[in-house]
């Protein structure tokens, strides 16, 4: 900068603060004792800004901090929750505080870093990163479908007793598509509604009624024997299971190693049922 910049500087940062913080000869400039404070006080506040920038930029490129992270009751407890002790032995700087609820949380409002979403489409609104498919699976346990018979056609599921999910994407309606492309919606209407999914399979074990659930909660038991699955020519909605952020502008690097942990474990899960296209 030239001399004169700073110095028509220098005189209108002395204008806005009311008094002289040089004094000036042909030979020479010398802080004034108000320049000597002012000088002081800015030279803190510049170090701490270059510290705070440091900090910044070092948790950019190396894990550490806590995650603010939400995912589904469900799906938290079975694949995510065992899987943080290997996460925790990987990033030892890194501490997670994970919210477990199968109502979607506003990642923006309520502060969160990340979260995991299980669905047709992510929201629109975040950035989203597909992790995995997961489809939704009708089930009975054979004791039912040895008393009422089994669905040969989504339509004869008005006849049946059907559990529903009230957290389910998009719509209560659940709707099926045949191989030709034929496609049939039915609103379940049964004994039992549910806001977590896990709640729906003591009464399909006893044989109480038909429920839908996620690939990830059937396979055990449709592994087992307990439960069967139905109308297996037509294929219900197939999603995925999403890591969404607020930005792709932010990128620290605790939930990218987040991200990239879960990617890699859940790329190709043991519990999927159905052949991908």
């Amino acid at each position: 900068m030239s001399v004169a910049t700073v110095s028509r500087g220098v005189t209108r940062l002395e204008e806005r603060l009311g008094a002289r913080l040089l004094n000036r000869s042909s030979r020479q400039l010398a802080l004034t004792g108000f320049g000597q404070t002012v000088a002081e006080s800015a030279t803190r506040i510049y170090r701490d800004a270059e510290a705070t920038e440091g900090a910044a930029r070092e948790l950019s490129v190396q894990p550490r901090g806590l995650i603010k992270f939400a995912a589904p009751m469900s799906f938290g407890l079975r694949w995510v929750a065992p899987l943080l002790p290997e996460f925790f032995a990987l990033y030892p700087e890194v501490s997670v505080d994970l919210h477990l609820s199968d109502a979607a949380v506003d990642l923006v409002g309520e502060g969160f870093d990340a979260a995991l979403r299980i669905a047709v489409l992510p929201d629109s609104a975040l950035v989203a990163r597909k992790l995995c498919s997961v489809s939704q699976v009708l089930l009975a346990a054979p004791s039912y479908l040895a008393r009422h018979g089994e669905p040969a056609h989504p339509s004869e599921l008005g006849a049946h007793a059907c559990m529903a999910y009230t957290y389910r994407a998009r719509s209560a309606s659940w709707r099926f598509t045949s191989k030709d492309g034929e496609e049939v919606s039915i609103v379940p209407n049964g004994p039992l509604r549910v806001n977590n999914a896990d709640a729906l399979v003591p009464a399909a074990l006893a044989g109480l009624a038909i429920c839908e659930l996620p690939e990830f909660m059937a396979a055990d038991h449709v592994r087992s024997g307990q439960l069967q699955p139905l109308l297996t020519d037509w294929a219900m909605a197939t999603g995925g299971v999403y890591f969404v952020r607020p930005s792709a502008r932010a990128k620290p690097a605790k939930v990218e190693a987040l991200a990239n942990f879960l990617a890699d474990r859940l790329s190709a899960p043991d519990w999927q049922l159905t052949e991908r296209r």
